[in-house]
């Protein structure tokens, strides 16, 4: 048996029913043979700080977690320590107690970058420098995350195209400082306009939930995007969508959303139960089961 024995970690929202986070984190302890548990706990808003007080002061039964909508926000605020990533994204997905302290961490850039580093190695090194260019459809949380990423990955261009274009307005502004130290250069357009600015793009991401079961499906063409570039969609559900078919249809690499999920979740089990998990065909192919 490997890691401390009854180590019990959990992941909170409101509503919570929908998470997968148990079942991948639950796979994981059986693998490694860990003394311990990870459930799902409804947390309404305003319960939220008596509950982190209770972890902190041990008297909760556990020792860290993940938080899903919505309290990504609110945990990095009552937070005592904060990694840069959730600082700079001005969110947290992951928490855990050190001698009485609550740190918190967001692993969703990490997930992102970890996923398409498995997929495509050097998919952020494309074959000349010119051609470090990605476009990002969408400017909710998981684009604010992916854009962080692509800019300390050194792409010198990010499209940020989103239906209403005071959101791409708003998460150019928030990454302005960011994206000047890099060198890095981020251009705000409606998605109406994404399709014209394809062109010499190595990599093309979904954020948005258009294409998920029961949702509209992404409108785009693909015509200026080269056969080159990398296709990526965090949508999971299905795992294959119309953005994924229709790229692998003239060529292009293309990676599934699932692998991000599943690459986010590997910090927080290696924070609470001292070991680093691998994702493997085997995890991808029990997480399918579910969707």
């Amino acid at each position: 048996m490997t890691g401390a024995p009854d180590i019990h970690a959990c992941v909170i929202g409101f509503p919570i029913t929908h998470s997968r986070s148990p079942r991948l984190h639950t796979y994981w302890l059986e693998h490694y043979g860990i003394h311990g548990r990870y459930a799902a706990e409804s947390m309404p808003p305003d319960g939220l700080a008596e509950f982190l007080a209770a972890i902190k002061q041990g008297i909760a039964d556990y020792s860290g977690g993940n938080a899903t909508i919505p309290h990504k926000e609110a945990l990095l605020a009552l937070a005592d320590q904060a990694d840069e990533t959730a600082r700079i994204l001005g969110a947290a997905n992951t928490f855990w107690v050190e001698h009485g302290a609550l740190h918190v961490s967001n692993t969703d850039t990490y997930g992102f970058l970890a996923n398409l580093d498995a997929a495509v190695p050097q998919w952020d090194r494309p074959k000349t420098d010119t051609n470090r260019k990605a476009v990002v459809l969408g400017a909710g949380g998981a684009a604010r995350a992916i854009v962080f990423g692509l800019i300390s990955r050194g792409f010198s261009k990010i499209v940020l195209a989103n239906r209403t274009l005071s959101r791409a307005e708003m998460l150019t502004a928030h990454f302005a400082a960011v994206a000047n130290k890099q060198n890095c250069r981020l251009l705000p357009l409606t998605l109406e306009d994404a399709e014209a600015a394809l062109g010499q793009t190595s990599l093309l991401v979904n954020t948005t939930s258009l294409g998920m079961v029961g949702q509209n499906e992404l409108k785009i063409s693909l015509v200026e995007l080269p056969q080159t570039a990398v296709v990526t969609d965090i949508v999971y559900t299905p795992l294959q969508t119309g953005l994924l078919n229709a790229a692998k249809s003239r060529g292009n690499r293309t990676v599934d959303g699932l692998g991000m999920l599943l690459h986010q979740a590997v910090p927080g089990f290696e924070k609470w139960f001292g070991v680093r998990p691998q994702v493997t065909e085997a995890l991808h192919r029990h997480m399918l089961q579910d969707l």
